[in-house]
């Protein structure tokens, strides 16, 4: 590789002569071509090829002319500023003090002592020193003021020839070389399809297809890049002009046409642009304030371009990071001089494309390409290992600004968890280091779940609402995340569960620590809707089914769901061999997972589970008959007993009520809507406490829109009811009503707040025993 590069190398200095003109050429073709392409439509290749040529022709001669007329007339000008230059100088002092005033004298003291000082002023009248190289013998008898001068002969000759060779010279060489250059234009454009033609079969052998993708990718980069240079550089020369107009100095055209030429050279030549305006408005002002003027211009507008329309514009039209333009800007100038400097940028960047699109060129795409080096996840693992939690933070918190929390898990952190986990098995990854790791990825799962929602992850839950038919903030199913192995495929539980409750979902992740036996008792005991089984690589699908068919033998209504998290490969084969041992769906990431759960939902809320009837229901009804309590009628020692209900267990719903055979009837109520409460009742197929008559014992729901009992309850959902407890009131073991709370938000109840509701329904019993045994009252409470 060192001798190809050399060699390589070596070819590009020799024949720089011949390989210039054609990358000029190359370079003037990628431009045009595309002008070439829309006029040929109309009028041919040929006529559109000469007519394009002549125009551009045309602007560079009438730019050439516009620049000599400037030229001549700012030498005519030069002696005018002449007198202005020499004030301007002698007004500039020089300090005289410090190192620079030191040095100053003690130049002006050396040039004293030099041996030109030594020779007498022109009207001195004092002996002339003798020399050997300046004094010829003297004669005995003639007095020295008498002896003859030395005589030099000095040869006359015009220097006229000598100059007119020189300047001819001097422009012949770039006339001959941009004549040269547009011959080849104009063939290379002519025959540009079998010039694309021959460096595909040249090039590709046989790859015709990724050759053709990475011409085109060239050819669109360079031509992009190379259209948006010439406006923005047009735009600048042109403010430029404007604005050198105004400040006041001479030929301003001529400076803003030489800003808008030397701005093609990459760096240094818009810097050059400036230093010549201003040395001009320096000689014609009499002021500091015009030289000043003319470099803040150049200064704003390189400014304004460099932080704000170059990266607006260009964007990834080169493709190339910034450090190898710069590197490679050295190298071409080094090879090829300030031609090289102009063509660095487009050059490399068909060497970065030659990288991305041959494999044995890839090195190149690796170094000088503008795509990040390691991928998120490398670059996650990376610091992980070098430099701890606090780098992974950072990165992770950069990419949840621009991405959702959900992309970070899939992209980013389930890939970094696999490379340890892969490390690991290779022994390229100590236990510690591996513990470290799952410990450090523990932490940030849970910072990100405390931080509030990017902008990018609403972008992402409004995204999972579209796939579903009703809104996510309405009922949804308690969901089991179970690791089908390791303690990796429990973190990846842990991002999902984090994401499932961010949805208001009811979910759990099982500990990859519990036994299968234990993992079973723990899904029968929660009782989920739905279940998700967690494998991260190098988990493997033998694992999932022999999960899947214990949890489906075990919970056979329950939705399986199989998250083989960041899988690309022969999933067809795995998803089938996973839904025989009894999962319901297969995903590869946790945004799919979230839909598919959110559809589960969907589902589970379309079934409304009516309260069962009890075996004992005549009787039942019977002993409602004889207490006289489904008559509708209020009683104020029941109203107090709700009143002081609500106010213990802090809710806003408390009820009595009792239940015949297609009615549920509030004997005492607070909190109901005016229009429930006016009614005093309602149907018996909607009411929650129809389960409590039907178990015959208590009921808790810590949210009443998570349940598929009450999903689609029209009286729950319309009202916000979400925490319901209610425990029955028997009489003969009977249960013939109940004593309920109700809550307008999910909430947990104690053992010793359950038993306080039983003794008060106890209590209601009592007086309703009582009351009983006295009779009917006498007075009702309307």
């Amino acid at each position: 590789m060192i001798l190809l590069t050399a060699f390589v190398v070596t070819i590009l200095y020799v024949g720089r002569q011949l390989l210039i003109p054609l990358a000029l050429a190359a370079m003037l073709t990628f431009l045009l071509a595309p002008l070439i392409g829309y006029i040929e439509r109309r009028i041919g290749r040929i006529a559109a090829v000469l007519i394009v040529v002549a125009m551009l022709f045309g602007v560079f001669g009438g730019a050439g002319w516009l620049l000599t007329r400037q030229l001549i007339d700012l030498a005519a000008k030069l002696p005018d500023y002449q007198t202005n230059i020499d004030n301007r100088l002698n007004a500039i002092r020089l300090p005289t003090g410090g190192a620079f005033g030191r040095f100053s004298r003690s130049v002006s003291e050396l040039q004293k002592q030099s041996p030109d000082s030594l020779e007498p002023p022109a009207n001195a009248t004092g002996p002339v020193p003798e020399t050997k190289a300046t004094t010829a013998p003297r004669s005995r008898n003639v007095p020295a003021a008498q002896q003859p001068m030395p005589v030099r002969i000095v040869e006359s000759q015009s220097r006229l020839p000598q100059i007119l060779q020189t300047t001819a010279t001097g422009l012949l060489g770039p006339l001959g070389t941009a004549g040269l250059v547009f011959v080849l234009v104009i063939f290379m454009l002519l025959k540009r399809e079998d010039l694309r033609g021959r460096m595909i079969r040249l090039i590709g052998q046989g790859r015709i297809s990724a050759t053709t993708r990475a011409m085109d990718d060239a050819g669109s980069r360079v031509a992009r890049y190379l259209t948006t240079l010439l406006l923005v550089n047009v735009s600048f020369g042109l403010c430029i002009a404007i604005g050198l107009y105004f400040i006041g100095v001479p030929n301003a055209a001529l400076w803003g046409a030489f800003a808008a030429i030397m701005r093609f050279v990459p760096y240094v030549g818009v810097w050059i642009a400036a230093a010549v305006p201003v040395l001009i408005s320096f000689a014609v002002s009499t002021s500091w304030l015009s030289p000043l003027l003319t470099l803040g211009l150049f200064v704003v507008l390189e400014l304004i371009n460099f932080n704000a329309l170059e990266p607006w514009l260009y964007g990834s039209s080169t493709g190339v990071s910034s450090v190898a333009l710069i590197i490679a800007a050295v190298f071409w100038t080094w090879l090829w001089g300030p031609i090289g400097l102009v063509l660095a940028t487009p050059l490399t960047v068909c060497v970065a494309v030659m990288g991305r699109h041959v494999p044995k060129l890839q090195f190149l795409s690796v170094l000088i390409s503008e795509e990040q080096a390691l991928a998120p996840h490398e670059e996650c693992y990376h610091r992980l290992l070098a430099f701890g939690l606090d780098e992974a933070n950072d990165l992770a918190e950069a990419y949840v600004k621009t991405n959702s929390l959900t992309s970070l898990y899939d992209s980013v952190l389930i890939p970094t968890v696999t490379l340890a986990e892969m490390d690991a098995q290779r022994d390229e990854l100590d236990a510690e280091h591996r513990s470290a790791i799952h410990r450090h990825i523990h932490d940030l799962i849970e910072d990100l779940g405390s931080a509030p929602p990017s902008k990018s992850q609403l972008a992402a839950d409004k995204q999972v609402a579209e796939h579903t038919p009703f809104p996510l903030s309405g009922p949804t199913c308690r969901v089991l995340c179970a690791p089908a192995r390791a303690y990796r495929d429990e973190l990846a539980g842990a991002m999902l569960v984090q994401l499932l409750r961010q949805q208001d979902f009811d979910a759990e992740n099982a500990s990859a620590a519990l036994s299968s036996g234990e993992l079973l008792e723990m899904a029968a005991k929660s009782d989920p809707e739905a279940i998700c089984i967690s494998v991260v690589t190098p988990s493997t699908l033998i694992h999932a089914r022999y999960l899947s068919a214990k949890l489906r033998a075990q919970l056979p209504h329950a939705k399986i769901v199989v998250g083989i998290w960041g899988a690309s490969e022969n999933m067809a084969g795995a998803g089938e061999r996973l839904r025989s041992s009894g999962a319901d769906e297969v995903v590869v990431s946790l945004g799919e997972a979230l839909v598919q759960l959110a559809k589960f939902s969907v589902s589970l809320a379309d079934e409304m589970i009516p309260g069962a009837i009890p075996d004992y229901e005549e009787k039942r009804l019977e002993e409602l008959v004889r207490l006289h309590l489904a008559n509708g009628t209020r009683e104020e020692v029941f109203d107090r007993i709700t009143k002081r209900l609500a106010r213990i267990f802090e809710v806003p719903i408390a009820l009595i009520t009792f239940i015949d055979r297609d009615h549920q009837w509030f004997k005492s109520q607070i909190g109901l809507p005016e229009e429930i409460a006016e009614a005093q009742q309602t149907s018996r197929e909607l009411s929650v406490c129809g389960h409590v008559i039907g178990n015959g014992e208590a009921l808790v729901v810590e949210d009443l829109t998570r349940d598929r009992r009450f999903a689609n309850n029209p009286l729950i959902m319309d009202r916000g009811l979400r925490f319901y407890a209610g425990v029955p009131l028997h009489s003969n073991n009977l249960s013939v009503g109940t004593l309920c709370i109700f809550d307008i938000k999910p909430r947990r109840m104690t053992d010793g707040e359950k038993r306080l509701l039983e003794v008060i329904g106890e209590d209601v019993m009592e007086e309703i025993k009582r009351r009983d045994s006295v009779g009917p009252p006498s007075v009702l409470v309307a």
